[in-house]
């Protein structure tokens, strides 16, 4: 009897052995089967399904979805020529955001949506074939690009008992973008770029919004300096209104950002005393440009060559600006180009000024992104091998991703990370640690970005952080070719930001601080300075909150412009109300 029941147990485990290799899970569930209604097409489509859970029916579900304590769940998967009516399933060993997996969702009441974000297939000049989601004109947001289609929420009540589905079909779709129409003083460019259509296989477009100055007349010999305000994908010009303030000045709407009320009065009033500044007599005349460069991977390209997204900074330098400064009488040399900009403008206005030295007269980086890796926010990539945790013989620590000005941490970076993997596997979430990566990293074997660090565990590939390193950290790029470079960069290089920012960016503005004190033949002569205690993003203003400041970046580095311009322009130059 003893063997015969050692005989069955053995055979029992064999048995489980072999169903476990087989990737057969008999405790495995199916917790949503989602479809598509026929009416949004046909021909089959491909990209990541996304599947949002939430308590909360105020908002839909996939404006739920973010880096805070209030986030809703998110599933995802990808699809390829998912068609009508083809069950695409959901189980319970799916991986989630915030929560692991399926399996740890409680009992209750929810609201859940889905919402297929499409990719396109790009044959690349590289050789390789990529699928990533072409932006539509909204500047790469999954849960509002047009074409994408999606649920309607529905309420349900789960039991974790139950083996029956939830059934969800997708029924809409994401209408498109009106562009904006030209106005008297902004105007919308739009051009092809040859380099870029090169690169990606495919007809790709640049666009500027420009900002026109008061009496700008083609056939004019007056001359315009042009000033390019880096950032994010910008619509059209903000904070410029030609009418005064319809707000009420004082409401009872809060801004938890800035912790104050009436705040939709200030942007007004702010808009509307920069239009009477630009159009008085004596207000210095320059053309100002925000670019609109999204791209596959996000909503701008950070403006530089990349062996991912393609020659960005070539065709914004050498293809774009060019042609708006021939449309609007730019100077079209670079003693007459200005770069600033704050966060991601603010990486992006020193990066071009490091990379095209001699093409542009100055830069005024505000709160950049990481521009030394030694302190790419929290982590130093070359150095710790866990971006994640810090780690020491009995106890490992897990690294802060962002907190408040108080130093309160409000997300841990494994989270933000999860929550971007779980939006695009290969780099394709549209998020900030994903550019990050496309655009600094080398071309993996498949055609994908090659991660920095597993996005799960954290793990830092220190190949991919010395390719980084050579070709991205300007603070290192400035220190190995100052002797190349650093006459071309004497006087222009100005960096300001908060000592409590609120994504530890600081850091990385001290130890570049270090090296540019440092410079010698020449000096660099240029200004870094520290907001005592400001958060992100302050810009340089010692004087006002973060909360005008931020609104006034096309006038506020104005005299330091001024000051080089009267140092470089040429005596003969066609500028008008400059005072020199």
């Amino acid at each position: 009897m003893n063997n015969l029941k050692s005989f069955f147990l053995a055979y029992s485990a064999a048995l489980c052995l072999v169903i476990v290799l087989a990737g057969c899970n008999t405790k495995e569930a199916t917790i949503f089967e989602v479809t598509y209604d026929s009416a949004l097409g046909l021909e089959g489509y491909d990209g990541r399904l996304l599947l949002m859970i939430t308590k909360d029916s105020l908002k839909e579900p996939r404006f739920q979805i973010n880096d805070s304590n209030e986030t809703g769940i998110i599933i995802g998967k990808n699809v390829q020529q998912w068609t009508p009516g083809q069950k695409e399933l959901f189980n319970s060993s799916a991986q989630a955001y915030p929560i692991e997996n399926l399996n740890q969702l409680k009992s209750g009441t929810y609201f859940v949506q889905a919402l297929l974000h499409k990719y396109d297939t790009f044959n690349l000049s590289s050789g390789h074939t990529v699928q990533l989601p072409m932006d539509q004109g909204e500047g790469q947001h999954w849960n509002t690009s047009p074409k994408n289609i999606y649920s309607k929420p529905i309420k349900i009540e789960f039991d974790k008992n139950s083996k029956r589905p939830f059934e969800i079909v997708i029924t809409e779709e994401i209408p498109p973008i009106e562009p904006v129409e030209d106005s008297k003083y902004i105007k919308h460019v739009k051009i092809k770029s040859e380099l870029l259509s090169n690169f990606w296989g495919t007809p790709m477009y640049l666009q500027a919004n420009v900002l026109v100055p008061q009496g700008f007349n083609k056939e004019s010999k007056t001359q315009y300096p042009l000033m390019v305000f880096h950032g994010h994908f910008p619509k059209t010009i903000g904070g410029f209104r030609t009418t005064p303030p319809t707000a009420p000045e004082k409401d009872t709407i809060f801004s938890s950002r800035f912790g104050i009320t009436g705040y939709k009065y200030i942007q007004e009033k702010e808009a509307y005393d920069f239009y009477k500044n630009w159009v008085s007599d004596d207000f210095p005349r320059f053309l100002v440009i925000e670019i609109q460069h999204q791209n596959p991977y996000y909503d701008d390209s950070y403006a530089v060559n990349s062996a991912n997204l393609g020659p960005y900074g070539d065709a914004i330098t050498y293809e774009l600006i060019p042609q708006i400064e021939k449309m609007f009488n730019g100077v079209g040399e670079g003693w007459g180009r200005f770069l600033y900009g704050g966060s991601t403008g603010g990486w992006e206005a020193l990066a071009v000024q490091v990379f095209y030295p001699k093409q542009y007269n100055g830069c005024f980086a505000a709160c950049p992104d990481p521009i030394d890796f030694r302190a790419y926010t929290v982590v130093d990539i070359y150095k710790d091998k866990n971006a994640y945790y810090k780690s020491g013989t009995f106890r490992k620590i897990l690294r802060p991703g962002m907190r408040d000005g108080k130093g309160h941490i409000k997300t841990q970076l494994i989270d933000m990370n999860r929550r971007e993997f779980i939006l695009g596997d290969k780099g394709r979430s549209g998020d900030q640690w994903d550019i990050w990566q496309a655009v600094y990293s080398p071309v993996g074997k498949d055609g994908y970005p090659m991660p920095i660090w597993d996005k799960l565990t954290g793990e830092i590939d220190h190949d991919v952080a010395n390719y980084w390193k050579e070709n991205y950290d300007l603070s290192y790029i400035m220190q190995r070719d100052w002797d190349k470079i650093g006459k071309d960069l004497e006087g222009k290089i100005n960096i300001y930001c908060g000592d409590m920012d609120n994504y530890y960016l600081n850091n990385a503005v001290v130890l570049t601080e270090e090296f540019l004190e440092s410079t010698k033949n020449p000096y660099y002569g240029g200004e870094v300075d520290y907001g005592n205690n400001a958060e992100h993003c302050w810009n340089g203003d010692q004087e006002n909150p973060n909360y005008i400041s931020r609104l006034r970046y096309n006038t506020m580095y104005l005299d330091k412009i001024k000051g080089r311009l009267k140092k470089t322009a040429p005596r003969n130059h066609k500028l008008k109300n400059w005072g020199f």
